[in-house]
C-alpha cells in the first residue's frame, strides 16, 4: 500500500489533462479556419463522395474533430452537426456526434476539475453557488434539464459541473441523454439539405423544412414535459431516495 503509486498516477493524469488543454488551445486557433462552413461548402460533393468511400476512416476523423470542437467549446458545433448529417447521412452522423460531443464535454469537465479549479471558481463563482443546491439535491436530473434546455452555455455547464460533487459517470450519461434530442434534430436537418452550399448561402432558417421546424418546436417543448415528470416523481411519496451524485 505504498503512497508512491497513487501520487504517480495522479501526476500522470494531470500531465495528460495539461497536454489535452494545450491541444484544445491550438484547436481554438486552427479548427475554425480549417473546418469552417465556407471551406466545407466549397468542396461539399467531393467530401461527400470521399466519406462514402472511406466508411471507417471518415467517421473516425469526424469523431476526433468533433470531440476537439466540443471540448474547446468552439461556436461552430451546431453547423458542424448539420454538415455531418449531410456528409454521412442520419444514423452514422448521429451515432458519432452523440458520443463525440459527450466525450468532448467530459474532457472540459475533467480539465475544470483538476487543472482550472481556482480559475473557474474566481470567474464563475456566482454561477457555481447558484447551481450547487440543485446539484446536491439531484445531480443527474438537474444536469439532464440543463442539457435539454441549457440555462447556461455549453462550455459553462462543463466548467461549472467540474467543481460540483457530481461523478464523471453520472455527468457522462446525463449529458449524453440530455443532448440526444438536440443532436437528432440538427443531424436530421443536415441530412435533408440539398447541399452545404445552400446552408452557407441561405443560413439555417433558409433551409428549414416544415418537418424540421416542427422538430425544433417540439424540442423546445420537451424540457417543460420533462420538468413536470421530474416534479411528479420528486414529490411522489413512493419516489426513490436521491443522492448528490445522481444515484
Amino acid at each position: 500500500m505504498s503512497p508512491v503509486k497513487p501520487i504517480s498516477s495522479n501526476l500522470s493524469g494531470k500531465r495528460l489533462l495539461a497536454g489535452l488543454a494545450v491541444l484544445l488551445l491550438a484547436c481554438v486557433w486552427l479548427l475554425p479556419h480549417r473546418f469552417s462552413l465556407t471551406t466545407l461548402a466549397q468542396h461539399d460533393q467531393s467530401l461527400r463522395n470521399w466519406c462514402h468511400q472511406h466508411v471507417l476512416l471518415a467517421p473516425g476523423l469526424l469523431f476526433i474533430v468533433y470531440t476537439l470542437i466540443t471540448a474547446a467549446s468552439l461556436p461552430i458545433a451546431a453547423l458542424m452537426t448539420m454538415a455531418a448529417g449531410w456528409l454521412f447521412g442520419f444514423w452514422p452522423a448521429f451515432l458519432v456526434i452523440s458520443f463525440a460531443s459527450t466525450l468532448g464535454a467530459s474532457c472540459s469537465f475533467l480539465i475544470s476539475r483538476f487543472l482550472l479549479r481556482d480559475f473557474v471558481r474566481r470567474r464563475y463563482g456566482a454561477v457555481l453557488n447558484s447551481v450547487l443546491p440543485s446539484v446536491e439535491q439531484d445531480a443527474a436530473a438537474f444536469l439532464l434539464m440543463l442539457r435539454l434546455a441549457p440555462a447556461f452555455p455549453f462550455f459553462l455547464i462543463n466548467l461549472v459541473m467540474g467543481l460540483t460533487p457530481i461523478r464523471l459517470p453520472t455527468f457522462w450519461w446525463a449529458s449524453q441523454a440530455g443532448m440526444l434530442p438536440g443532436t437528432a434534430v440538427f443531424v436530421a436537418a443536415g441530412a435533408s439539405l440539398p447541399s452545404l452550399k445552400a446552408l452557407e448561402t441561405q443560413g439555417v432558417t433558409g433551409v428549414l423544412t416544415w418537418q424540421t421546424a416542427t422538430a425544433f418546436f417540439l424540442l423546445g417543448c420537451l424540457p417543460i414535459a420533462i420538468r413536470r415528470i421530474l416534479r411528479y416523481f420528486q414529490y411522489s411519496p413512493d419516489g426513490p431516495p436521491r443522492h448528490a451524485d445522481g444515484t
